[in-house]
């Protein structure tokens, strides 16, 4: 394993603050070797089995976890086992999708009375979506409506699950630049979907909100956009957010002051504000700590800087704060319409709360650390200070990672979904062959 350590901090001191901290049993997790587990091969001619926005890729019920991705024929294909098997039960559905465009992902989630929910294949295109025949199967009906509302025009589709079993589907009707944000509810006693709102956050036809959202321990919904005022990447500016305490029905500010609905430019919260021509990225991640305060993982450029970097913009229940990773070296320009192949991944952040500290981990690739699953960890966002490690040995091209958010949240278990592919720029296509489809396990220990 290669580390690198925060050029802040001496070499000296570091070694003395880590054996400080093992010895103490502070937050830092104690780094396990990563297990690696195949499950099948799948297509690899872009990044759509392995984009940051799938909402999920992995996902754990009980002791059961199960997958989804699209295979060589572009058919999707499922899969289960229970929790560290190295066995799995894999169906090939009947629902194929266009794998050729990198938007069209799939995403799972499972209710909590078993059953497994799936939608696939969008870009701008009407809704498809089905569910499992019974709970714990991976047999799906047939194509089932939700609303037949503002369900025509559905990109980036994404579960959540409540506390209570119950799911929030989130995705945006119409296109860049000009599309809003709807937000479904579903039901598990009456087994139904309704429309909580057609228009969440509402880009007035001239922008739209690519957004990341997270479910706290509290069961508080916490949601953050970037604008977009164009299709071009470039166009991508500011970080707002909000929140809501009741399931999504209504929504508020960081400090409680109710909104308005829908959200538009003119009356969010802003976190950051980051202008347009900065490579700023949109549709990254979130995560929150034990009082519920928001954590945003993202990169962009700083005015006046060459090289964009990561940051984590969070709120300490006071005030809007910004921690930049400062590590990369090399500069990069995003521009123009599609899927871009890009240098480093979007970022996944899971946040830990010990004592009057917030750990964090920030998954993430890199072409300057070989485009390996590498992980900043960090032992307390407010000292500034990070390491870090890298969880693959391989290189894996242009993937980004996803994980299973359930487990993470409910064992502390981090399963990342990985596979090498070869994303060309502006949703071209690669000449791949199939490529292994694994699950990396590691637990930190925060």
């Amino acid at each position: 394993m290669i580390y690198l350590t925060n050029s802040k901090l001496t070499s000296g001191l570091l070694a003395a603050a880590w054996g400080l901290l093992l010895l103490t049993f502070s937050c830092t997790p104690e780094l396990h070797s990563p297990k690696t587990t195949t499950i099948a091969d799948g297509w690899a001619n872009n990044s759509v089995n392995v984009v940051v926005f799938r909402k999920n890729s992995l996902v754990t019920h009980h002791n059961t976890q199960y997958a989804a991705w699209y295979d060589q024929d572009r058919s999707v294909v499922l899969a289960k086992r229970e929790v560290g098997s190295e066995k799995w039960e894999i169906r090939r559905t009947d629902f194929k999708g266009n794998a050729n465009d990198a938007h069209n992902s799939i995403s799972i989630m499972v209710d909590g009375d078993g059953f497994l929910h799936l939608s696939w294949d969008h870009h701008n295109n009407r809704l498809k979506y089905a569910r499992s025949t019974s709970p714990g199967s991976l047999e799906l009906t047939d194509k089932l409506p939700m609303t037949g509302i503002n369900d025509l025009n559905v990109s980036y589709p994404e579960f959540y699950r409540l506390q209570n079993g119950n799911l929030l589907f989130f995705y945006r009707d119409g296109g860049s630049g000009r599309g809003n944000m709807v937000l479904n509810a579903y039901d598990t006693q009456q087994k139904e979907w309704r429309q909580l709102h057609q228009n969440l956050i509402d880009g007035e036809g001239q922008r739209n909100a690519y957004w990341q959202a997270y479910i706290d321990e509290r069961g508080t919904i916490h949601v953050s956009w970037v604008w977009r005022e164009s299709p071009n990447v470039a166009s991508n500016h500011d970080l707002g957010y909000a929140r809501s305490t009741d399931g999504g029905r209504t929504w508020e500010k960081s400090n409680g002051e109710k909104y308005s609905l829908p959200i538009t430019a003119a009356t969010a919260e802003y976190a950051w504000k980051i202008p347009q021509n900065s490579e700023l990225i949109n549709q990254t991640s979130m995560g929150a700590d034990s009082k519920g305060n928001p954590f945003i993982a993202t990169y962009w450029r700083e005015q006046g800087e060459t090289v964009p970097q990561y940051h984590i913009v969070y709120q300490d229940g006071n005030e809007w704060k910004e921690l930049e990773l400062d590590f990369r070296t090399t500069p990069f320009s995003l521009s123009g319409a599609g899927t871009k192949r890009i240098p480093i991944a979007r970022p996944q952040i899971m946040v830990k709360t010990k004592g009057a500290k917030t750990a964090a981990l920030m998954i993430f690739r890199d072409e300057e650390r070989g485009s390996k699953a590498s992980v900043a960890i960090i032992d307390d966002v407010k000292s500034g200070k990070w390491e870090l490690k890298d969880l693959t040995e391989k290189s894996l091209g242009s993937w980004e990672p996803t994980y299973d958010t359930e487990l993470w949240k409910n064992k502390g278990i981090l399963n990342l979904f990985v596979q090498k592919v070869e994303q060309v720029d502006g949703e071209g296509r690669a000449n791949m062959p199939p490529q292994a489809v694994e699950v990396v396990a590691w637990k930190p220990k925060f």
